[in-house]
């Protein structure tokens, strides 16, 4: 598994740099050490849609088999939002390894497109159609205003900046 480890690290290294050259302006990710390149967290701070002014934060692992294997993305904001759980477990394509729409991960999709993939879904991947919190997306069906109270509450009290 070594050599395993070193492709990962080698690509890592690349990627890392290319990331924090192509950051969206509402994301910031954090190195808790700088020489594990493979755990960080990623905060999102929309600055429009439902979620604006909220500061979400993401924790990213990169398994030992990337780029074979998507990065482990998981919420630690709680939230309400029909691609992602109230226990944290996110809805989007691009972190499963087969996903039947054939937007799913390949070895050639990157660290930045996860990055981008989770900022988009505060505004333009948020999909009411496939939706993991069915509770969330329901309301927003039935009750927009209240579905946007819900959020708004839910940011007041677990996501302040």
């Amino acid at each position: 598994t070594s050599k395993r480890i070193s492709i990962r690290e080698f690509l890592l290294v690349k990627e890392v740099q290319e990331l924090e050259q192509n950051l969206p302006a509402t994301c910031k990710v954090t190195f808790h050490d700088p020489n594990v390149l493979s755990e960080f967290t990623l905060a999102i701070c929309p600055s429009e849609g439902f979620w604006c002014g909220g500061r979400f934060k993401f924790s990213v692992l990169v398994p030992e088999e990337y780029n074979m294997a998507p990065p482990k993305v998981k919420c630690l904001t709680k939230l309400w939002h029909p691609n992602i759980s109230v226990d944290g477990d996110i809805c989007l394509s691009l972190l499963r390894l087969n996903s039947i729409d054939g937007l799913g991960w390949a070895p050639t999709r990157r660290l930045k497109d996860v990055i981008w993939g989770l900022n988009s879904l505060f505004t333009d991947l948020l999909n009411f159609d496939d939706p993991l919190n069915i509770e969330a997306a329901e309301q927003y069906s039935k009750d927009k205003e209240r579905f946007h109270t819900k959020v708004r509450e839910y940011v007041a009290i677990y996501a302040r900046r």
